[in-house]
C-alpha cells in the first residue's frame, strides 16, 4: 500500500521552540518580575497538534517549515521520535526557526509572544507539494500561526478531496467566509469565538450564540472549548455541552493544541463527535497537570486510562 494512504491526520502548521519563564504570576504591562525559573521545550501550535495526534494513536504527517539551524535540528529529531511522516517538512536557509516566549504563572495561566521565523514562509506552494498526503488523509488539521493564504489553500485542497477540515482559529483573528465555508469543525476557545463572531463569549449561553453566528457563516460544526467546564458542541441540528475533567492545573500551555490533536485522531477513527470530544477533553486534562508544551502531551494509553476512571 502506498505510504500516503496510511496517513489518518495531516497537520499543516507551525513549529517553535518555547522559551519558558515561570513566575509567581503573569506580569502586567510595564512590570518586571524577578525570581523566575527558565526552561526550553518544543512547541508551536502545528507541531504541538501533530505530536498530540501521534501520541493519541494517529498516523500523522506534518507539513511545515523549519530554519536550517540548531533549533530546527532539535525539532526535527523530536518529530522523528514520534514516528511522523516528515516528507513535507522544508528546511529554510533564509529564515530562522520559530520561537515563542512564554510567561507561566503559579496558577498555571500563561502569556505568550511568538517570533514566527520560518513559519511565516510556509506557502500555498508547500501545501500543493503535499497534495497527495492531504488528499489521502481522513482529517486535515490547521491553525493560524502560518500565513492565512496557506491555511486557505490547505482547506480548499482538503475540502475538494472530501477530507474533513478542523481549523483551530488561534491566535485569534477575523476570518473570511470563504475559508469558513471549507471548515468542517471550528474549535475556538471563548476569546477566539468572541473575535470571530463579534459576540462577547463568557459561558455557555453566549458561546451558543457565537456558535450560531459562525454556523450561519458556513462552518459545519463549532466546538467552543470552555476550559474545565468542558466544551459546547454546536451544529445546525442543535447544541450540547460535553463536560470536561476536573484536575489540578499547573501549566495550561498547549492544552488547546492537545485537545485538537486528540480530537482529530478520534474523528479519523470514525468515532462519534461526542465521544471524540470526550477523548480530547481527557487528553487536554492530562496535559495541564504537566509542565511544557510537547513534554506535557499524553499517550493513547494514558488518555484511555483517564476515560475509564
Amino acid at each position: 500500500m502506498p505510504r500516503t494512504k496510511r496517513i489518518s491526520v495531516v497537520v499543516v502548521g507551525s513549529s517553535n521552540t518555547d522559551m519558558i519563564l515561570r513566575v509567581s504570576r503573569v506580569p502586567r504591562p510595564g512590570e518586571t518580575l524577578l525570581g523566575g525559573e527558565y526552561s526550553t521545550a518544543a512547541g508551536g501550535k502545528g507541531a504541538n497538534q501533530a505530536v498530540a495526534a501521534a501520541r493519541a494513536g494517529g498516523r500523522v504527517a506534518f507539513v511545515a517549515r523549519l530554519g536550517r539551524d540548531s533549533l530546527g535540528d532539535a525539532a526535527l529529531a523530536g518529530f522523528r521520535k514520534e514516528g511522523m511522516d516528515l516528507s513535507r517538512v522544508v528546511r529554510d536557509c533564509g529564515c530562522p526557526s520559530g520561537v515563542a516566549l512564554i510567561f507561566v504563572g503559579a496558577d498555571g495561566e500563561n502569556s505568550i509572544g511568538v517570533a514566527g521565523g520560518a513559519n511565516q514562509r510556509l506557502s500555498p506552494a508547500d501545501v500543493s507539494a503535499a497534495r497527495e498526503l492531504i488528499s489521502n488523509a481522513r482529517v486535515l488539521l490547521v491553525q493560524l500561526e502560518t500565513p492565512l493564504r496557506t491555511v486557505e489553500a490547505a482547506a480548499r485542497l482538503a475540502r475538494a478531496a472530501g477530507v474533513a477540515v478542523i481549523l483551530n482559529p488561534a491566535p485569534a483573528r477575523p476570518l473570511p467566509n470563504a475559508l469558513l465555508r471549507n471548515v468542517s469543525i471550528l474549535t475556538p476557545n471563548e476569546t477566539e469565538a468572541s473575535v470571530l463572531a463579534g459576540v462577547r463569549v463568557a459561558g455557555v449561553p453566549s458561546a451558543a450564540r457565537a456558535a450560531r453566528v459562525l454556523i450561519e457563516r458556513g462552518v459545519g460544526t463549532v466546538i467552543v472549548t470552555l476550559g474545565a467546564r468542558g466544551a459546547l458542541v454546536a451544529t445546525r441540528a442543535g447544541v450540547q455541552v460535553v463536560p470536561g475533567f476536573k484536575v489540578r492545573a499547573v501549566d495550561t500551555t498547549a492544552a488547546g493544541d492537545v485537545f485538537n490533536g486528540a480530537l482529530a485522531v478520534r474523528l479519523a477513527e470514525n468515532c462519534t463527535l461526542g465521544d471524540a470530544v470526550r477523548f480530547a477533553h481527557a487528553a487536554a486534562a492530562i496535559s495541564v497537570t504537566r509542565r511544557g508544551a510537547q513534554p506535557s502531551i499524553p499517550t493513547r494509553a494514558e488518555i484511555e486510562a483517564l476515560l475509564l476512571k
